[in-house]
């Protein structure tokens, strides 16, 4: 079984201000991204950036066989969300935008505006395996690419840049403490015998703190002396899938030419002994081929493809 994050890029139909500009683009985009979903055949596939959910269902009718969808419903200002494709009949178990109760609103700009959300919804269901019950929660959270007053891409000084780089930071760190306490309902503290997956883009690479506050407690990270030994914690840790991607294949998406791994899969103690395989792009290549993006967005509108690399894990 196959399950995995992607982050499709922009996927809206035609015409609007951030899709493709005509009909001719829109079916180059969606055959390359069905290309990819078909060759990597997913049992579920966790997705990010959907502009228009009907994109989303016009993908689906590209694969073969039977897909079940399900698509946050709260988008950002741009009107892009999370969903999920799946072989399989989904449970929608929670969709929400809200910080958890003691979590106060961060600073969003100069003016002293606050966020009181997560700017995306986080998106968490339920499915039935061949293996059982599995409970899987999807997330984009804030961007590292900055915007400032104006639309603007380009800050006027350094202060500025520093500024916005910390609200940011500010609202993508609210946002996975936020995304943790949603790991932690689909936990219940049972994680040594739930099958739990936390996945999608996380925007920011392992180490980061960010990152680092979806793990739950500390130790037992795979690769460390302490993996192979069972101890209290399990029942609430999450497990990123990093270290067992082949270091040539450790990245998912190019930036300025610098390559990172900004979108993630989390599993429990259930499932991480179970993994067989962990990979970005498709199985059979030897690394991921992505384009490198630049500090404007707006220069892939309408793009084939995604400027993200599926990432992925194999369970046995």
């Amino acid at each position: 079984m196959l399950l995995g994050t992607w982050n499709l890029e922009n996927l809206y139909r035609p015409g609007g201000p951030y899709g493709p500009k005509d009909k001719a683009a829109y079916d180059t985009k969606l055959a390359a991204l069905a290309a990819v979903i078909t060759e990597l055949d997913p049992a579920l596939l966790g997705v990010q950036e959907v502009g228009d959910p009907d994109a989303l269902r016009d993908l689906a009718e590209l694969l073969d066989g039977d897909w079940h969808l399900a698509i946050s419903e709260h988008p950002d200002g741009r009107g892009i969300r999370v969903g999920f494709l799946s072989r399989t009949a989904l449970d929608v178990l929670s969709d929400t935008a809200a910080f958890p109760g003691r979590l106060r609103p961060v600073q969003a700009d100069d003016s002293g505006s606050q966020d009181a959300q997560a700017g995306r919804g986080f998106l968490a269901v339920g499915t039935e395996t061949a293996a059982g019950p599995l409970r899987v929660a999807v997330a984009h959270l804030k961007s590292k690419l900055l915007t400032y007053p104006g639309d603007r891409f380009v800050p006027h000084d350094e202060g500025e840049r520093a500024r916005y780089g910390a609200y940011a930071l500010y609202r993508r760190a609210a946002e996975a403490a936020t995304l943790r306490a949603l790991a932690d309902e689909l936990l219940a503290g049972e994680g040594g015998t739930r099958d739990v997956v936390v996945l999608g883009d996380l925007n920011d690479e392992v180490q980061a703190a960010t990152t680092q506050i979806l793990l739950g407690p500390p130790g037992s990270e795979i690769g460390t002396p302490g993996y192979d030994h069972p101890d209290q914690g399990d029942a609430v840790r999450l497990w990123d899938v990093a270290p067992l991607i082949p270091a040539e294949r450790r990245y998912s998406r190019v930036n300025s030419g610098r390559r990172e791994l900004i979108d993630h899969v989390l599993v429990s103690h259930h499932l991480v002994h179970r993994l067989t395989e962990a990979g970005t792009g498709l199985p059979d290549d030897s690394a991921p081929r992505l384009p490198s993006i630049g500090p404007d967005p707006a220069e892939r509108q309408g793009a084939p493809g995604s400027d993200h690399a599926p990432v992925w894990v194999r369970v046995g």
